[in-house]
């Protein structure tokens, strides 16, 4: 999260999301090379967790991660999200012994007179074609987020989740279903790990796989079959999820997919 010139002598929020693992291995190209690079770019620098027999004549196992850069009223949820997590991870630590309250260990950006206000952001027209309309969603509970509300009314109103003594922002399930929803002609998911619906099983409906994504992908498909309208849903999942493929997680895993 930086401040970025907004023209006019002021500032602006921006925000860059996504994978940032420095780690070998993990440099690519966007032609994901498996041998002609093993001698120059990827030399002593590739990992290959799956296939870990694969000496250094190849191939390497290519990496993909996504990465964006959030420019507008979307990138202050991200700097929100920041907040609410460093809040609550410095009072749970005792910066306070400092002599100064948690809360001034955090920059304040009201307090910065050049940095733009969130209602007077700008936003681009919709003929840019750069622009995209970009909504910040995410996983969390109130044990891992400073300021979630504590009447449960107030938490209803945000689409909260209660659980026993915490509060759940379900907002990236939500957003799942919605989409879902919306679809008029076809569905497209990549995921590493498709496990759901397990409520609606023929057994086994007790495991708490108890997201609604794969019953919402078949209602979806149920109810455009019973229109005759045509659909079609692409589910794209890896061979198997990133580590060793005999290994217990992975297998549950495999298992329950």
């Amino acid at each position: 999260i930086v401040d970025a010139d907004a023209g006019g002598n002021r500032r602006k929020i921006i925000a860059f999301i996504g994978g940032l693992d420095l780690c070998g291995g993990r440099y690519d190209i966007p032609g994901h090379p498996l041998f002609r690079t093993l001698q120059t770019l990827h030399k002593e620098d590739y990992h290959n967790p799956n296939f870990a027999a694969v000496d250094a004549r190849g191939p390497r196992e290519p990496w993909h991660d996504l990465h964006s850069k959030i420019d507008g009223p979307a990138a202050y949820d991200v700097l929100k999200n920041f907040e609410e997590r460093w809040l609550k991870a410095s009072k749970r630590h005792g910066i306070k012994k400092f002599g100064k309250s948690y809360d001034d260990a955090l920059l304040r950006i009201e307090r910065i007179p050049d940095i733009i206000n969130i209602n007077d952001t700008l936003y681009f027209s919709d003929n840019d074609p750069e622009a995209w309309h970009v909504q910040v969603f995410r996983s969390i509970d109130s044990n891992s987020a400073k300021g979630f509300p504590k009447d449960p009314r107030e938490a209803t109103r945000k689409n909260l989740v209660c659980g026993k003594n915490v509060l759940i922002d379900m907002s990236i399930h939500t957003a799942y279903v919605n989409a879902i929803r919306a679809a008029q002609h076809f569905i497209y998911i990549e995921n590493q790990y498709f496990i759901g619906s397990s409520f609606d099983w023929d057994s086994n409906k007790d495991i708490g796989a108890n997201n609604l994504v794969p019953i919402e992908i078949a209602l979806k498909i149920a109810t455009k079959i019973k229109v005759n309208q045509r659909f079609s849903a692409y589910i794209v999942l890896p061979m198997w999820p990133e580590g060793k493929p005999t290994g217990h997680i992975a297998q549950r895993i495999l298992y329950w997919q």
